[in-house]
C-alpha cells in the first residue's frame, strides 16, 4: 500500500509543493552573503548563460536567478528527481529532464535530448542550469556542460552554495545538504569558463577540468564565508 502510495503522481506532486514551500522558507530565513557582490551587475550584459555546481548543492539554486532571468534546469528522470523536478517548478524555475552518465546508457537516460533541450534554450535567451559532476561520481566535472557551452557559444559561471546549519546527507552519492533555516548563506561564483565552437577533444577536456578547479575554489570559499575551516578538495561538500 505504501510503495503504492509512494509511487503515485499525486503524492510525488504534493511532497515537490511541500519542498518547495520549505526551501522558500529556508531562503527567506538566511543572511546571503553575494562574492562577487556585484555579481548580477556582470552576468546581466552576459545573459543567456550556464550556470553550473555540484551535485548536492543544487536545492537553493533556484533561488539564485532574479525575478527578470528566465532560467531552466537540467534534472534526471530518476523517482526522486521528479520531487526535485515539481519543487523547481513551483519555485518558478522551467525544467528539462535527463542526464549525462558515464557508462553506455546515455540514451536511455536522456542525455541526448536533454543536451539538445539545453542548448535550444540558450538560443531562445533562456538561462539554464545544471551539475557539473559525472553521474554517480561526486565533485569529478563532466564533458556535458563543456560541450552544450561549445554548441552554444555561451558561457560557463561555476557556483556554489553553503549554508552555515545543514544536516550532510552522508549515504547519498553526492552527500546532499539539507540546509536548515535562520542561518547564514554564501552564493559564491567564479569567473566564466569560455569554450571555443572548434573546439577539439584536447580543448574541451583542458574546459572540463577548468570548470572542475574553479567549482571546488567557489565551494571552498562559500565554505569558509559560513564559518567552516578548510578543507580538503576530496571533503568539501
Amino acid at each position: 500500500m505504501w510503495r503504492k502510495i509512494r509511487t503515485s503522481e499525486g503524492f510525488r506532486r504534493t511532497l515537490g509543493r511541500v519542498v518547495a514551500a520549505y526551501l522558500k522558507f529556508v531562503w527567506k530565513t538566511q543572511r546571503v552573503t553575494l562574492e562577487p557582490a556585484d555579481l548580477y551587475d556582470w552576468i546581466d550584459g552576459e545573459l543567456p548563460l550556464i550556470l553550473t555546481f555540484w551535485h548536492g548543492q543544487h536545492f537553493l539554486t533556484p533561488f539564485v536567478p532574479k525575478s527578470h532571468h528566465k532560467a531552466k534546469v537540467m534534472i534526471s528522470r530518476s523517482y526522486d528527481a521528479d520531487i526535485n523536478a515539481i519543487a523547481a517548478e513551483a519555485l518558478g524555475i522551467g525544467t528539462i529532464r535527463g542526464s549525462g552518465t558515464h557508462r553506455k546508457n546515455f540514451h536511455e537516460k536522456g542525455g541526448v535530448a536533454a543536451t539538445r533541450q539545453m542548448i535550444e534554450s540558450l538560443e531562445q535567451g533562456i538561462n539554464v542550469a545544471m551539475t557539473a559532476d559525472v553521474p554517480k561520481i561526486s565533485r569529478r566535472a563532466g564533458l556535458g556542460v563543456v560541450s552544450i557551452a561549445k554548441h552554444s557559444g555561451r558561457p560557463i559561471y561555476p557556483a556554489a552554495i553553503a549554508t552555515s546549519n545543514r544536516i550532510i546527507m552522508k549515504r547519498s552519492w553526492d552527500k546532499s545538504s539539507l540546509h536548515l533555516p535562520f542561518g547564514r548563506m554564501a552564493i559564491v561564483a567564479e569567473a566564466p569558463v569560455l569554450v571555443a565552437q572548434d573546439a577539439d577533444e584536447a580543448a574541451l577536456d583542458r574546459a572540463r577540468k577548468e570548470v572542475e578547479e574553479k567549482l571546488n575554489r567557489a565551494t571552498a570559499r562559500a565554505e569558509a564565508l559560513v564559518g567552516r575551516a578548510p578543507k580538503a578538495a576530496s571533503d568539501v561538500v
